[in-house]
């Protein structure tokens, strides 16, 4: 959500935001609506009183002025209910249209209508070039015996599948080297519940709204166009739902901020409406593990903005260390969500894609999720919405392609990275 009186005050960069951003709202249409509502409240107001007054009046009443005082009533509720209808009608549009309503993006953010219009910042690392015919990370795993895929399906259905022997320990080896380096570096590392109610994913932006359909919820039925959720529990797709809503209606104190936290967990997306090349392997599927940071902040841009370099490149420490070539993409206004003010994808080199594949998601949201979820700070003598920012350290099984892919040997053994060699007991190479 964003603050009302910015948009009445700003009516024309809030329906430039939205019609960059690819979103169908009419700022004018909802300042009609909120114009209207500001109208009505106060007859609505000024008729109940006059009920209510007449009402303990009634009593003491006798004869025609008592009879003409009922007929009055009469009138008057009938007035009322009619205008309570009108407004309660006009309500639920005005609260419905808030959510669609997108925060302002930085002026520095290319605008663009989707993953087209997304500008290569930089690079870093040199592209792998191989000797001898390179073999995806399908192949690699299934030759080595540590992915499994087609059994994965007879278990999960489609897009399963099993990390096993070498290849579930070198995911487990990737997740706690970017855990220590977060710990090391003064991070609260939390094991959040993975699954949320429906006023945290509200609260962090994904409900309402299209993200809804990647959400699998519980006691939801395939084949149906709603999920049953009696509920109203849903498995989060990022730990971001559930430690962003850690503080959830509280307010903190300044002096405690920025909250650095980071949250390893399992994730589960429904990747609907995704097709092609992506869903093959291990690049998009169904449940994967996470490790995510997520900041509280002063309501302060510049402060923020420091932080989002500081969680950026926390990731790319991640990738030098693991010596993965990737490139930082500026992502553009169509593609970046309505809830960003910023954000910065980290795509990773995937051999057997000949190109680069996204790894990280890096993002700055101002006020807008604070906003939805109510959490403020206190400072001065006065309350402040906190700031929020998130940004993916590691997401697996998709980082394991690059380092399959990269680190192969003409023996179709798999060399180990470095930095991940004590989490495997000294392992150097996986195969042979």
């Amino acid at each position: 959500m964003v603050d009302l009186d910015d948009v009445r005050a700003r009516p024309d960069v809030y329906q430039k935001a939205a019609t960059d951003k690819g979103i169908d709202l009419s700022v004018e249409g909802f300042l009609k609506l909120d114009s209207e509502r500001r109208e009505l409240i106060p007859s609505v107001e000024e008729m109940r009183s006059r009920r209510n007054s007449v009402s303990k009046e009634i009593p003491k009443m006798e004869g025609d002025e008592k009879d003409k005082a009922l007929v009055e009533m009469k009138e008057l509720k009938s007035s009322l209910d009619e205008v309570e209808k009108k407004l309660e009608a006009i309500e639920v549009q005005w609260n419905d249209l808030q959510f669609t309503f997108p925060s302002i993006p930085l002026d520095s953010v290319p605008i663009g209508p989707d993953e087209s219009g997304n500008v290569e910042a930089r690079t870093w690392g040199e592209i792998p070039t191989f000797d001898f015919e390179p073999k995806s990370h399908i192949d690699l795993g299934e030759s080595l015996d540590i992915l499994d895929f087609k059994r994965g399906v007879k278990v999960s259905g489609n897009r399963g599948y099993f990390l096993k022997g070498d290849g579930a320990r070198l995911q487990q080896a990737l997740l706690r080297y970017t855990m220590d380096s977060l710990i090391e570096k003064g991070w609260t590392l939390f094991s959040p519940p993975l699954l949320a109610l429906w006023e945290c994913f509200m609260g962090t932006g994904f409900f309402p709204g299209a993200e809804q359909q990647n959400i699998y919820a519980v006691g939801g039925k395939e084949g149906r166009e709603e999920q049953v959720n009696d509920d109203h529990q849903y498995l989060i797709g990022t730990s971001e739902v559930a430690v962003c809503s850690y503080h959830k209606d509280e307010t903190l104190e300044a002096v405690d901020l920025p909250k650095r936290y980071c949250g390893m967990s399992s994730c589960f997306r429904r990747e609907a409406g995704s097709y092609g090349r992506d869903t093959q392997g291990l690049y998009r599927v169904h449940q994967f593990e996470k490790v995510e940071q997520v900041v509280l902040c002063r309501a302060d841009q510049d402060e923020a903005l420091a932080l989002f370099e500081e969680i950026r490149t926390n990731a790319e420490d991640v990738l030098q260390a693991l010596e993965i070539p990737y490139r930082v993409l500026d992502v553009c206004t169509g593609d970046m969500g309505k809830g960003k003010v910023v954000m910065q994808d980290l795509e990773s080199w995937m051999p057997s894609r000949e190109s680069y594949g996204e790894t990280h998601s890096c993002s700055y949201l101002g006020d807008f999720q604070a906003r939805r979820l109510n959490l403020k700070y206190a400072e001065g003598g006065e309350k402040h919405f906190v700031h929020t920012l998130n940004n993916t350290c590691i997401a697996s099984p998709r980082a394991l392609i690059p380092i399959l892919e990269i680190y192969q040997n003409p023996d179709g053994t798999v060399r180990v990275p470095k930095v991940l060699q004590g989490y495997m007991g000294g392992q150097e190479v996986i195969g042979g």
